[in-house]
């Protein structure tokens, strides 16, 4: 797993600035701290970062053809690269290394744009083909693999993996993108294509970008989309029967590796069941790693022992105190833009501990969105049968007046909230589940929001993102549909984000067989009811791995991997988080309403309400932008990004 980064004109062939592609690669060091390498020709820098995984002594980048007409900066794996080899080889290609690497550059000279299309895996890729004076920019389709680019005034293309390098370039404006912030405030993440910055674009899951010198910046062109037709499986048994050997193969693809390999086992189904196909692939025993909480209610170790002694794992435990906050200040260097996912704190420590160990670890990631395992995908399925059985013209102002009067109960067992089911219902099934999955609602963003903000918005509402991904979503299904939603927007913008760069920062390459793009397109195409059935999520899975993993594991309830953030506001943060959210870098801005800020805290920590979700997305606001401005977070503590890398 790498680092990538570069500089195009688009226009000329300035030469390109090798004091600032050689910043570029150097805040970035956590992607590849085994090695760097630059391309300087007029016109075009390219900058690599290296953590040696595949050929260790002949894989350095940047990587050439065979008359070096064509190089690459590549970041990620591609997993049938020995077949492609074959192939190649066969059409008349030379290779020279023994690294995936460099079946990019001879599948782009062989199939040009298109090549992506034969690849499977993840990555992320800058190309520079100095015949055809293009540059060619690739993302994986599902989206593991993170690139950021912007187009600057005066003609030069800026990229690079992480956010950070592209802040590097003196010419790049930081003004901050209103429309950004609606989403940040919305999801907890910002949505792929924008980034926090308005000049600063991330190429979306799936698409490529290829840019001729002399020409304007294209559109980025889409390669990939999921379809949730009907694949021809026939019956439950006979989708069980074939599930198991394409999983297991997804996860032998995921074991080549010239360095120690394991794997996380968190005591979930997912991991769990890598752990297991990996074990009957293995011929000694594996690394897993577990982290271990000393609250009950966020601490699966006990399961996830139970599956390390079936299998005979070499197993690593570290207890952690779920009262251990020190990273907060490290977060907003972590991940450049504003992210709220508290579970970043809990991912940073599992990948600093499995780095202890290994270079590369496969996961569970993707599992709930490919086989419906989010508990949010059955509350949705309840609201859409209500949305059925009344008509629109009854359903929309009957129920926005049952949940307008009904007591809002934070407090409560979702079971009990109703004002959040009641006013879904009212809704259609697309605004429905975004009420569902937003960390504010429309009415505490409305109030959070000066007047002088909402007019910058001109009128934009983060639910454009969902419709923008719903006009091509799949309407034969309520749960195909949001499937589709998250496998857009949730996953790529905030697990894949939050596990890369948190596995990054440790210089850790994870990989997740459940993300391999054939396995996501066959499950997409099963029936719905064998995915969620009778209440109960990833019943399929849960179903072929009873030969595998024990039915107490396989059926319990879902945990999620958190932290206690309502005691922590409650307790030991209460002073920080004032400072931090109705502090001066907030209430600078001038976006921000201080009394409803003031309000949500107040009613926070007096036990009225539990706002722990959106004021831990105003404090990883601050501190966010507070890097982007040139000030210092409210008491960062820790070091910089890399902390605790082996």
């Amino acid at each position: 797993m790498c680092g990538v980064a570069g500089l195009f004109d688009m226009r000329e062939r300035r030469p390109p600035d090798r004091s600032l592609m050689q910043r570029m690669g150097d805040v970035i060091l956590h992607r590849g701290p085994d090695s760097d390498g630059f391309l300087e020709e007029p016109g075009v820098g390219l900058v690599f970062r290296r953590l040696a995984i595949i050929d260790v002594k002949g894989g350095d980048q940047p990587i050439f053809n065979e008359d070096r007409t064509v190089a690459l900066v590549y970041n990620g794996e591609i997993y049938n690269f020995q077949s492609l080899v074959e192939e190649l080889v066969s059409l008349g290609h030379r290779f020279r290394t023994r690294t995936d690497t460099e079946v990019v550059v001879h599948a782009w000279e062989e199939w040009g744009e298109r090549c992506v299309d034969r690849f499977r895996g993840m990555f992320a890729f800058a190309l520079w083909d100095r015949s055809r004076e293009t540059l060619f920019l690739a993302r994986d389709r599902l989206g593991v693999k993170p690139l950021h680019y912007a187009a600057l005034p005066d003609g030069t293309l800026v990229f690079g993996s992480e956010l950070k390098s592209i802040l590097c370039h003196p010419g790049l404006s930081r003004a901050i993108d209103p429309c950004a912030v609606e989403e940040y405030f919305a999801f907890g993440y910002i949505a792929d294509p924008r980034t926090i910055l308005s000049q600063v674009r991330k190429l979306p899951p799936g698409h490529t970008l290829c840019v001729r010198r002399g020409e304007p910046l294209p559109e980025p062109r889409e390669y990939w989309d999921v379809s949730f037709r009907p694949n021809g499986v026939r019956t439950l048994d006979e989708a069980c029967e074939e599930l198991i050997p394409r999983f297991r193969e997804c996860v032998r693809l995921r074991l080549i590796s010239e360095v120690p390999l394991g794997a996380f086992l968190s005591g979930g189904v997912d991991s769990s069941a890598v752990v297991a196909m990996m074990a009957g692939l293995s011929s000694g025993p594996v690394n897993t790693c577990t982290m271990a909480f000393g609250e009950r209610a966020f601490d699966e170790s006990a399961y996830a022992e139970e599956v390390a002694t079936r299998y005979g794992t070499s197993h690593q435990v570290e207890r952690v105190n779920p009262d251990s906050f020190e990273l907060i200040g490290l977060l907003g260097g972590i991940y450049d833009e504003p992210f709220a996912d508290s579970s970043a704190i809990p991912t940073y420590r599992v990948c600093g501990l499995a780095r202890k160990r290994v270079t590369v670890a496969l996961s569970g990631d993707g599992g709930d969105e490919s086989l419906a395992g989010y508990r949010r995908y059955r509350w949705h399925l309840h609201e859409e049968t209500l949305r059925r059985a009344v008509p629109g013209a009854i359903r929309r102002p009957l129920f926005r007046a049952l949940g307008a009067a009904y007591p809002k109960a934070d407090w409560a067992p979702r079971i009990f909230r109703a004002k959040a089911t009641l006013l879904g219902i009212s809704r259609d099934s697309l605004d429905g589940y975004f009420h569902s999955v937003s960390l504010m609602t429309d009415e505490q963003r409305r109030s959070l929001y000066t007047e002088s903000f909402r007019s910058e918005l001109q009128g934009y509402h983060a639910i454009e993102v969902f419709r923008r991904h719903g006009r091509r979503a799949p309407r034969s299904s309520p749960l195909s549909l949001v499937q589709y939603l998250d496998l857009k927007t949730y996953l790529p913008g905030d697990i894949l984000t939050k596990v890369d760069r948190a596995s990054m920062a440790h210089s850790l390459e994870v990989r997740g067989p459940l993300l391999d793009h054939t396995l996501v397109e066959w499950l997409a195409g099963l029936p719905p009811a064998w995915k969620l059935r009778q209440g109960r999520g990833k019943y399929l899975f849960t179903r072929a791995l009873e030969p595998y993993l024990s039915k107490e594991l396989l059926y319990r309830p879902k945990m999620g991997f958190g932290v206690p953030l309502a005691s922590w506001f409650r307790g030991p943060l209460r002073e920080r988080l004032r400072q931090a959210v109705l502090g001066e870098t907030m209430h600078g801005l001038g976006w921000f309403e201080r009394s409803a800020i003031q309000r949500m805290v107040d009613q926070h920590q007096s036990g009225v309400r539990d706002h722990s979700a959106p004021l831990w997305s105003l404090m990883m606001f601050e501190a966010s932008v507070s890097r982007l401005l040139g000030r210092t977070p409210v008491e960062a503590e820790g070091t910089e990004v890399g902390a605790g890398t082996a």
